[in-house]
């Protein structure tokens, strides 16, 4: 997570937006790190509610991507990460202190002006934005955790041969609704002679050696950069019988 937020954090810093608008009830996220959404029943609010401050490695990636990305104009997203990870890993623990030391007095700074926002609450508000914090907290979690699996360059899940007929037979149909479409495809599926489904069950085989070996590589990587949380449980497990 803290790979994915140091270069989110990072992008911001260059000059990307940082306002996103909840898709659950249309309110405006105070920044793209945020896992709280602000309900529009406090909007007159949203003004005074505090930031939460950047941690020690995510001020560390905001300063070093546009340095990174200078001296790197043609790397990957992904590969810039690992870059600025690995940078941080070497930094001498006194310049670590300096960054540590910043985020503890601004979260002070931060658990104090919360505080103060939610004195300003009636006990039924309070309530009500206790309840929309964690429901927001929950759907931003997915959602952050998904755009950085994204951004680490995760491969795509095989896909079945239903899907792969899906996918080539929808680009093929233009007319009529999305629905529509897709119901005459699955009609035709079932009618499909075995040797015409046999031949997509063979791609979705060789879809899945593709998607096991990119695994593997990407699995490598990440154990590389001390991700070994993303690495799926039961290679973790093969990995310490065969050691």
């Amino acid at each position: 997570m803290a790979l994915f937020q140091g270069l989110w954090g990072a992008l911001r810093a260059l000059g990307r937006s940082g306002a996103e608008l909840c898709a659950g009830c249309g309110g405006r996220l105070p920044s793209p790190l945020s896992l709280v959404c602000i309900p529009k029943c406090f909007s007159s609010n949203v003004g005074n509610y505090p930031k939460k401050p950047m941690t020690s490695y995510l001020r560390f990636s905001t300063e070093q991507l546009p340095r990174f990305k200078a001296k790197h104009p043609d790397a990957k997203l992904s590969d810039l990460v690992r870059k600025i990870a690995a940078a941080w890993r070497e930094l001498p623990e006194e310049e670590k202190k300096v960054y540590e030391a910043d985020f503890r007095a601004d979260w002070k700074a931060y658990k104090e002006a919360l505080s103060k926002f939610k004195d300003q609450l009636t006990p039924a508000q309070l309530v009500s934005f206790e309840k929309e914090v964690r429901q927001k907290r929950l759907k931003k979690k997915a959602s952050v955790k998904k755009r950085e699996l994204m951004l680490l360059g995760k491969p795509k899940r095989p896909r079945s041969a239903y899907n792969i007929y899906v996918s080539e037979s929808f680009q093929e149909t233009k007319d009529g609704s999305a629905p529509g479409r897709l119901k005459t495809i699955n009609e035709a599926w079932k009618s499909l002679s075995s040797d015409e489904r046999q031949a997509y069950i063979q791609l979705a085989k060789d879809d899945r050696i593709r998607y096991d070996n990119e695994m593997k590589s990407w699995e490598e990587q990440m154990a590389e950069v001390g991700r070994s949380d993303l690495i799926r449980r039961n290679v973790r497990r093969s990995d310490i019988i065969e050691d």
